[in-house]
């Protein structure tokens, strides 16, 4: 089975929304022309924390476009058919950045620790010129800070807004944002942290055996716990048949 580049094919992955198609780039950006919308990435460890966390759930099946991001989900759907290769989110927000300071559009970035938006903002001026940061704001304001936040986010009315708040914060987030409206809305987990130069991703070899969960659980011991999911997702899907 395959689906077009501007048109996604959405099936699901133990009950969970994805959707097919033959490139996330060219997907994205037709949403982006379509009046945009928010962009989940999907792996193992989400789709189970989507089967037992309502609110994430609701937010995944409300999404617009919602990309095979682990190789779990990409094994997942090569059982049913689809012909699908893995999409690494972090990519994926590259891409768009990218394209972003290519084309003018107005950009902002939420999360991350204030040293890391520092980082981040400073090397993103240097490597991208042209992009146009309408708003950087990292992950750790006050309660009180953060509708007053939201307010000057949606007044910036971003074309591309990245949200660094970890899985599922950064997914309900932007789903029950008010006033949200156009652009594209993307929750990209740790990808801040690896642009800013503080942490690494997996070595190429490592995705290519598709074991850079691996790679994370050395960097991150305390993911244990989060890892025990694979293990269930890979059973989960093999009873599925």
């Amino acid at each position: 089975m395959a689906a077009t580049a501007t048109e996604p094919q959405r099936t699901s992955v133990l009950g969970v929304p994805v959707d097919v198609c033959a490139d996330v780039g060219e997907a994205a950006l037709a949403l982006w022309q379509r009046g945009g919308g928010q962009i989940v990435t999907l792996n193992a460890e989400m789709t189970m924390a989507a089967k037992a966390d309502p609110a994430l759930g609701a937010a995944v099946a409300s999404a617009a476009l919602v990309i095979p991001d682990g190789a779990g989900v990409v094994w997942a759907l090569g059982r049913q058919g689809f012909r699908v290769r893995r999409s690494p989110g972090i990519e994926l927000a590259r891409n768009l950045l990218v394209h972003a300071a290519a084309h003018g559009w107005r950009v902002a970035l939420v999360g991350g620790s204030p040293a890391v938006m520092e980082q981040l903002t400073a090397r993103l001026r240097q490597e991208l010129p042209g992009l146009q940061l309408v708003l950087s704001a990292h992950g750790y304001q006050s309660a009180e800070a953060w509708p007053g936040l939201e307010q000057q986010l949606v007044g910036a009315r971003p074309d591309l807004v990245l949200v660094a708040l970890g899985v599922p914060r950064q997914e309900t987030w932007i789903q029950q944002l008010p006033g949200r409206r156009g652009g594209l809305w993307m929750g990209v987990g740790g990808s801040f942290d690896v642009w800013a130069g503080v942490k690494k991703r997996a070595p190429t070899w490592m995705g290519a055996l598709q074991i850079e969960w691996l790679y994370r659980l050395v960097q991150e011991p305390s993911r244990w716990r989060r890892m025990l999911a694979l293990p269930a997702f890979a059973w989960a899907v093999l009873r599925q048949g």
